[in-house]
């Protein structure tokens, strides 16, 4: 009987490219193919250490017959990697359902760890205690208001992702929310450009955190992890 593919589910760089660990360079190399959501974001990655896997694209709008390939490329034995632009796979990204399916045809499923904007961030906010809750993306539209009202329901540190074209949107609603007008008090950490050249940790309260980005606009780009504190949680 032939054996099952695997499906290895290999973290790569949020930013810096030295951020890869030898086994996943390993496994990028040994695989038949890479799943990535972008080739053009993988292919530099490949590029900078002379690996030279074929890429497939695999995003939020893969087809049933793209799932059905790889299913069938699993059960014929195949070594697949899926990873994602940054960060690791299946976190807030079409990876879980493609690792669910797997996992339920038969095939072997194995994680290749390594960065994660969301321990990464929290890693240098100065929190005390060791729980958090993660929210992934706040929503787009529908759902958003709901959202950062829910946040006064947790008692320690919550942390979520968002994009550089709702970043000021956010941090309006934070301040509207959680600013001095308010009742409930939260302090703001917001993480841009994790790894990359102009990384940095903005911490105080709403209105601080809002001020600071309202005056410097070139900084309202990037990549944004969010956490929202209870009173006492900062150091």
């Amino acid at each position: 009987m032939e054996e099952k593919g695997t499906l290895s589910i290999a973290a790569t760089p949020i930013g810096n490219l030295e951020d890869i660990t030898l086994r996943a360079l390993r496994v990028l190399k040994e695989a038949d193919y890479v799943l990535c959501e972008d080739t053009r974001v993988t292919g530099k990655l490949l590029k900078h250490y002379n690996i030279e896997t074929k890429l497939k694209r695999y995003d939020a709008h893969a087809s049933e017959k793209v799932h059905e390939q790889v299913l069938a490329d699993l059960a014929a034995g195949k070594h697949i990697a899926l990873v994602s632009d940054a960060g690791t796979p299946s976190v807030s990204d079409p990876g879980v359902l493609l690792v669910s399916n797997a996992r339920a045809a038969g095939a072997r499923v194995e994680t290749i760890p390594g960065p994660s904007a969301v321990t990464a961030a929290f890693s240098i906010a100065g929190l005390t205690g060791n729980q958090f809750t993660f929210l992934g993306f706040v929503p787009q539209k529908k759902g958003r208001e709901t959202f950062f009202k829910a946040l006064a329901e947790y008692d320690y540190p919550v942390i979520f992702f968002e994009s550089t074209h709702r970043i000021m949107k956010t941090l309006h609603a934070l301040s509207e929310t959680y600013g001095e007008n308010s009742t409930i008090y939260r302090t703001i950490m917001v993480a841009r450009e994790l790894t990359k050249m102009h990384e940095e940790m903005v911490l105080g309260t709403p209105e601080e955190v809002l001020t600071y980005f309202e005056s410097s606009p070139e900084k309202q780009r990037g990549e944004f992890v969010v956490i929202v504190a209870p009173e006492g949680r900062a150091v």
